[in-house]
C-alpha cells in the first residue's frame, strides 16, 4: 500500500465504487462493514452498476445506492457527475478501470484507489490518488485486497460478507433445512460442468431425503437449460429460475440445508448465509476468487491454488489436470469455451463432499 499522509480527521461522507460484476459487488461488502463499524457516523454511498445494485439490497451499512447504466449515455453521465462533484471526504474504488477512477477523481478530494501495475497501461492514475495499492490478480483473494485499502484510514478490518435481504413474500414455502439449492448455470461456458453431473447429484440429493430447488436467472439461455436439467429430475422439483430477485434467493438459500453451484456470484452469495456450500471449479484461481467462508476471519488467503479443499462452510472441489488452475478462458482460451477439467469432472468427488458437508455415513 503507497500512503501519503494518513487521515487524521474522521470522514463525514464515503464513496465506494465497484463497477463489475455481482460477485465483485458482494466481496465489496466486508469493506463497507469495517468502515460502518469504524465510523458509524459518515454518510457511506456506494456507486455500481445498475444491472448489480439487486445485490445490496437490505444492506444496513449502506445509506445510498447510486446506480449507473453499464453503457450510460452523455446526458446519464453528466447527471452522475453533478451528484457526485465534491460531494465527498473520501472516495475508495475497488478496481483499476478507468471509469471508477474519475467518478472517485470527481468525487473527493481524497481518492483510495486499487491500480494496475506499472508495467499495464493505466499506471499512471497513482498520481492522482493520495493513496493506492497495486492490484494482484493471483496471490490475494479479493476481500483481503479489499480490505487493505482501509490502512490509510487506521479503520478496523471486519471480514464479514453481506448478502442481500428481502423483505418480500418467498414464492416457495418450504421447511427450513429440508431442502437443497442447486444453481447449475454460470455465465460462462468455460465455467460450468456437465448435465450429467448435475443429475447425479441432483438425485442422489432426493435419495438423502432432499427436497430440490433449481435456482437461476431469468436470461433465455440460462431458463432453457435449467428447464432441460427439470425435466431429467424427480417430479417434485422446484424450479426458480426467472422467478425470484436476488435478495429472495438469498432468502431461500439461507434456510437450505446445502447449496451446490459452480464458479458464480450466486455461489459467493451462498457461501454468506453461512449454509454448507460446495463450489465446483475449474479454470478460475481459488486463492483470488474462492467463495469467501463464514467467520474466517485472518489476513491470510484461506484457500490455496491447487486441490479440493474444505474451509469452515465451504467445501472446494476442483476439477484435475496438470493445468489446473489455469486461469484463463476455458481450453481455448474463450468464454464460450469448454473446460477439460470440468468436463471430466465425476460426479462422485461432488458426491462424497456432500456426504461430508451432511455428515452422512457412506
Amino acid at each position: 500500500m503507497k500512503n501519503h499522509s494518513p487521515v487524521k480527521k474522521p470522514p463525514r461522507k464515503i464513496l465506494i465504487i465497484t463497477m463489475r460484476h455481482l460477485g465483485d459487488v458482494l466481496l465489496s461488502t466486508p469493506l463497507v462493514h469495517s468502515l460502518r463499524k469504524s465510523f458509524p457516523d459518515a454518510q457511506l454511498d456506494f456507486l455500481l452498476f445498475r444491472s448489480t445494485s439487486s445485490m445490496l439490497e437490505g444492506n444496513p451499512d449502506i445509506d445510498h445506492i447510486i446506480s449507473v447504466s453499464q453503457r450510460p449515455g452523455f446526458t446519464e453521465i453528466l447527471q452522475l457527475c453533478k451528484r457526485l462533484f465534491r460531494r465527498y471526504d473520501i472516495a475508495i474504488t475497488t478496481q483499476t478501470g478507468d471509469r471508477p477512477f474519475w467518478f472517485a477523481f470527481l468525487a473527493a478530494p481524497m481518492r483510495i484507489a486499487v491500480v494496475p501495475s506499472k508495467s499495464q497501461t493505466g499506471w499512471w492514475k497513482r498520481f492522482l490518488l493520495q493513496h493506492w495499492l497495486e492490484f494482484d490478480d493471483h496471490d490475494t483473494h479479493t476481500v483481503l485486497q479489499n480490505l487493505k485499502l482501509l490502512e490509510p484510514l487506521g479503520a478496523m478490518r471486519c471480514y464479514n460478507v453481506i448478502p442481500p435481504t428481502s423483505n418480500r413474500s418467498l414464492p416457495l414455502q418450504l421447511q427450513r433445512g429440508s431442502y437443497a439449492v442447486i444453481h447449475p448455470y454460470p455465465l460462462r461456458v468455460y465455467k460450468r460442468w456437465t448435465m450429467k453431473g448435475w443429475i447425479e447429484i441432483a438425485n442422489f440429493l432426493r435419495q438423502a431425503g432432499l427436497q430440490l430447488v433449481l435456482s437461476g436467472g431469468p436470461a433465455p439461455e440460462e431458463h432453457a437449460y435449467i428447464a432441460q436439467l427439470h425435466r431429467q429430475l424427480p417430479a417434485d422439483t422446484h424450479n426458480l429460475a426467472g422467478q425470484t430477485s436476488l435478495a429472495q434467493l438469498s432468502d431461500i438459500i439461507a434456510g437450505a440445508r446445502i447449496f451446490i453451484g459452480p464458479d458464480t456470484g450466486t455461489t459467493h452469495l451462498a457461501a454468506a448465509t453461512g449454509i454448507p456450500v460446495i463450489a465446483i471449479y475449474g479454470p478460475t484461481n481459488p486463492v483470488k476468487w474462492a467463495p469467501w467462508p463464514v467467520d474466517y476471519e485472518s489476513r491470510h488467503n484461506p484457500f490455496q491454488r491447487v486441490g479440493s479443499q474444505q474451509v469452515n462452510n465451504i467445501f472446494l472441489i476442483q476439477g484435475e489436470g496438470d493445468c489446473v488452475p489455469c486461469d484463463l478462458e476455458g481450453c481455448d482460451r474463450h468464454r464460450d469455451s469448454h473446460s477439460k477439467c470440468l468436463d471430466e469432472l465425476c460426479a462422485g468427488r461432488v458426491i462424497q463432499a456432500v456426504r461430508e458437508a451432511l455428515q452422512l455415513d457412506a
